[in-house]
């Protein structure tokens, strides 16, 4: 296969459609998260249909004193990752065929959610992110549009977007992709000196912590509620491992699942000691939130929930998420 690349809407356009089209949006400088997308939209287009791949990177989304002229652009290794993944095309339009007029005067509004942890550290970021993805949706006019989980709040409000306003586009979202050492793909993490990218584990450690906090609250739980009631209570506690001083069968069950409190204190301890690394940890945010409007969750709540990390690294600024459930008490 041979992608072929574009450069105008005029050429987008008068390619002929068979089948239905799959479209990932990218900023280039793409890697292996970004072919997993790809692998992926081509999966759902199918053999018959076509994957669009968007590189643009979008002026709109930095703010000032943000990396704008620094974002790696990286057109001709972008392109071969692409046909590897099973692009049939990358749009790569300059500024002006997005802008013709400069500047949009007319822009989307993210609203309160965008307004909220990456909102509130980077104002105006997701109003800029929502009027591209807006504006590229229509230049590539896709049956289904891919977008990756690492970027959470991005793909919610691009998902409330589509709904609010109608547009006629599935949004598929696709598990975060890492490294080895489990820090999470990202172009921005070949600004890490090998001290900094020691540093920066810690973001993807605390959502472990976090998360593996979760799963032994949860376990223990489903333990104690199988402990028949009619056992004695020395019986139930030794049946779930706890010493008597801890708390009986039954409390235990009773118990908000997961406790959302002790996932963030968790998280919140891997992150303090990196703080006292050198190069250290600056972090912006871990919030434990409701992915629907990206609010802290309480601690009776029930459903799917992001546990979700920003932090700097030198100049690098990561982030990173990790979904988590939290069941009905009973």
């Amino acid at each position: 296969m041979t992608t072929t690349l574009l450069r105008t809407a005029d050429e987008l356009h008068a390619r002929v459609r068979r089948g239905s089209r799959a479209v990932v949006m990218t900023m280039g400088a793409l890697h292996e998260g970004h072919a997993t997308l790809i692998r992926a939209a081509r999966e759902i287009a199918g053999p018959e249909g076509e994957v669009v791949v968007t590189v643009f990177v979008n002026p709109l989304q930095f703010g000032a004193g943000e990396d704008l002229d620094r974002y790696p652009r990286t057109l001709d290794a972008d392109l071969k990752i692409a046909e590897e993944a099973g692009a049939d095309a990358v749009f790569a339009p300059f500024v002006d065929e997005v802008y013709p007029g400069g500047d949009p005067q007319v822009r989307l509004s993210a609203g309160p959610m965008g307004e909220r942890l990456e909102g509130a550290v980077r104002p105006g970021h997701f109003d800029g992110m929502l009027t591209v993805v807006a504006k590229l949706l229509h230049l590539t006019r896709p049956d289904t549009a891919l977008f990756g989980q690492k970027d959470a709040q991005q793909l919610a409000l691009v998902r409330r977007m589509v709904r609010d306003l109608n547009f006629g586009v599935e949004i598929v979202g696709v598990p975060t992709v890492r490294e080895e050492d489990g820090l999470a793909l990202s172009s921005r993490n070949r600004y890490l000196s090998p001290e900094e990218r020691r540093t920066a584990l810690a973001l993807s450690q605390a959502l472990f912590a976090g998360r593996d906090r979760h799963a032994a609250q949860e376990a223990l739980r489903a333990r104690a509620r199988e402990v028949p009631a009619t056992r004695a209570r020395a019986e139930a506690l030794s049946a779930i491992g706890e010493s008597r001083a801890a708390a009986d069968a039954h409390a235990v069950a009773k118990a908000v699942p997961g406790g959302p409190a002790a996932v963030r204190a968790a998280a919140r301890l891997v992150l303090d000691e990196a703080a006292r690394l050198q190069p250290p940890l600056v972090l912006d945010y871990l919030a434990l939130v409701d992915p629907s409007d990206f609010t802290d969750i309480k601690d009776d709540f029930t459903g799917e929930a992001v546990l979700a990390v920003a932090a700097r690294v030198g100049t690098t600024r990561l982030i990173d998420n990790l979904p988590l459930t939290f069941g009905a008490a009973s």
